[in-house]
């Protein structure tokens, strides 16, 4: 969703375990391996009606990852990337319910 903050994202593909498919997105998209980050915590799956399509939900498998001082390489997808406190995701326009994901981890 363009112009609107996210967090590391992705679709999973065939029958590709959601934790495989989040560790791709954070190589995908900020060019941090898999062996520089660090599972800690992973929550219950979360559904979030689309805004965009009528009849449509998200299914969202939220992961945190810690990774100590990487080196962000953003790829096609994104054109600026922050580090934020919880608190201070709801300055941001983001998309819709990034604030209760990130909430399902904390």
């Amino acid at each position: 969703m363009r112009s609107l903050w996210a967090g590391i994202s992705g679709i999973i593909e065939g029958s590709e375990e959601p934790l495989y498919r989040a560790k791709r997105e954070v190589w995908e998209e900020t060019g941090i391996p898999e062996n520089s980050i660090t599972l800690v915590k992973s929550a219950p799956e979360i559904r979030i009606d689309s805004p965009q399509y009528d009849n449509h939900e998200w299914q969202v498998f939220p992961f945190l990852f810690s990774v100590q001082n990487p080196a962000i390489t953003l790829n096609w997808e994104n054109n600026e990337y922050k580090w934020v406190s919880p608190e201070e995701i709801k300055q941001y326009e983001t998309v819709p319910s990034l604030d209760r994901v990130l909430a399902s981890l904390l």
